[in-house]
């Protein structure tokens, strides 16, 4: 007797082994990781905002309106999604479709909107979905017909796939119960911002190769209906485990470690497409990988590390070690002055706090941590005069070094992330006082005054277990003093600290946060201190592995 395997539109992005484990009944009573704290207040938070949506969109709805209560069993707001579909209801909020036996699907969408040939779906997202710029085909919420839909001149489409493969899933519901629209495929989405519907043809060829968001689709779900239903036949697997970066909050990943591990599995060094291909050469293992010698031709042509990095990483492994040298000097640019800059942002909502730790030469500042904050629950506008405070004191810093003939320079880990909200402030809060202009920043931003010792890292070592600062500045001898210390972590202790969820704000929170902060400072410079003195006699070379 086979199987029924049903699946909804998360399989489509998600991992082949984890939706085999999904569907393996020997699985059952395997020990799972615990859910991430992090993970699960996105949820909470994406149903807040979705809420919020729902409600004002109600109130401003000018047609007929029907809601189907999340509470409810799932044949129970099937029913009533089919009922009201079958009356012409204008919107229906929380739409669940019937199971799609045939195609082996299941699920529901935020929003259908009627029009005059069936319905479109509307996902409602807690992300940005555009970017500045043209193109985007939008509406003005909390008008969402698509017939009004226009090329906006002041937005262009932010790269969200998975969101487009959602919008799929649904149209192939759609289809399936007869409410599609018969002679288009379009899917909106409402964003973080909630100001406009972004309308989607889901036919257009936009994906690589010329394919359409539909045939996109359409290949991965036939994929992993395939997987899904050997797994619950328990038949041959289709799919086996291999680390990706989907790995680290994947509730199966005790699993799969334990697997890999056993295998000595080449994934464990090398990831994603390189992992695989190594595997069909004939390098599955680790010590197979390691036992290749560097200067012969690599057994594939690799997308990612070179073919030394790759050797050397496996050596690097099987000897137990976080970091090794790939330059016989370890060099890292210096200055008589210098400042380390951690920034702390809560999703896409602002960043609260910039924290600098000030070193070097005397320049008439007290040496030392300072911090730069705002305790108004994010977004906020005092976000621009703690943004303005933070600036002002960093170009007064810099200042009093040149008019003393002294060097400067100041230094970030991974400057990916205070790039994106240095730009991101002066975008937001142009005019304010203090705060400095695009070009200012720019100016900054691509000088050699400011160092991403990211880069330095990833330059000059192999990092075995990853390049992250939580990673790397142990080696260095650094050690945080919360022994929670992580970026998940700052997102809850934030919530406490700004009494987000409608308690009274923790002040024991804030110092939690200010303590994580300067530590993250402090951890940039006890690495940079390292780098310049240490390294090159505490870390093997890889030439010698």
């Amino acid at each position: 007797m086979s199987v029924e395997v049903l699946l909804d539109a998360g399989v489509v992005t998600r991992c082949r082994r984890r939706v085999h484990l999904d569907h393996d009944p020997t699985m059952r009573d395997a020990e799972l990781a615990p859910p991430d704290p992090a993970s699960e207040q996105r949820i909470a938070d994406a149903q807040a905002h979705r809420a919020r949506i729902a409600e004002w969109l109600h109130a401003e709805s000018k047609g007929s309106w029907a809601s189907v209560p999340p509470e409810l069993p799932a044949r129970e707001r099937a029913e009533l999604t089919r009922s009201a579909l079958a009356e012409g209801v204008a919107f229906v909020w929380g739409a669940t479709f019937p199971a799609d036996r045939d195609g082996g699907r299941r699920g529901g969408i935020n929003l259908l909107v009627r029009t005059p040939s069936g319905y479109v779906p509307v996902l409602v997202v807690r992300h940005r979905i555009t970017d500045p710029g043209d193109g985007a085909r939008t509406t003005v919420l909390p008008d969402v017909d698509p017939a009004h839909g226009e090329a906006d001149p002041k937005r262009k489409v932010r790269s969200h796939p998975r969101d487009q493969l959602r919008l799929a899933h649904t149209r192939r519901l759609l289809e399936a119960t007869g409410y599609a629209e018969d002679d288009r495929a379009l899917g909106g989405v409402i964003g973080l911002d909630a100001d406009v519907v972004v309308w989607h043809d889901l036919t257009a060829p936009t994906w690589p190769g010329g394919r359409s968001a539909l045939e996109e689709y359409d290949t991965r779900f036939a994929d992993r209906l395939a997987v899904a239903r050997a797994a619950a036949a328990r038949a041959e697997a289709l799919a086996e485990p291999s680390r990706i970066l989907e790995c680290k909050r994947c509730p199966w990943w005790p699993v799969c470690e334990a697997d890999l591990t056993r295998a000595r599995d080449v994934s464990l060094v090398v990831r994603g497409e390189d992992a695989v291909e190594l595997r069909r050469a004939g390098v599955s293992t680790v010590d197979k990988l390691a036992a290749l010698d560097p200067a012969d031709d690599p057994p594939i042509q690799r997308t990612g590390t070179t073919f030394d990095d790759a050797v050397a990483l496996a050596r690097a492994w099987l000897a137990d070690l976080t970091v090794v040298r790939r330059v016989e000097t370890v060099e890292v640019p210096r200055a008589d002055v210098e400042v380390d800059v951690d920034m702390e942002s809560f999703g896409d909502s602002g960043a609260y706090l910039w924290g600098c730790l000030l070193s070097g030469a005397d320049i008439g500042i007290e040496p030392g941590y300072r911090a730069f904050a705002t305790w108004d629950p994010l977004p906020t506008d005092d976000e621009a005069r703690s943004f303005a405070r933070f600036w002002a004191w960093l170009c007064d810093v810099r200042a009093r070094a040149v008019a003393a003939g002294l060097t400067f320079r100041a230094y970030c880990y991974n400057a990916l992330a205070e790039n994106r909200w240095l730009y991101a402030s002066v975008d937001r809060f142009a005019g304010v006082d203090g705060v400095p202009t695009r070009a200012e920043v720019r100016r900054f931003v691509e000088s050699d005054e400011w160092v991403d010792l990211f880069r330095s890292v990833s330059e000059q070592f192999l990092c075995s277990r990853g390049k992250g600062l939580k990673v790397v500045a142990p080696v260095a001898g650094f050690s945080w003093r919360d022994p929670e210390a992580s970026g998940e972590a700052s997102m809850r202790w934030y919530r406490d600290a700004v009494g987000m969820d409608g308690g009274l704000p923790d002040p024991a929170q804030r110092e939690r946060l200010l303590r994580y902060n300067e530590d993250d400072v402090r951890a940039t410079y006890a690495l940079r201190v390292w780098m310049s003195d240490e390294a090159a006699h505490a870390v093997p070379f890889m030439g010698e592995l």
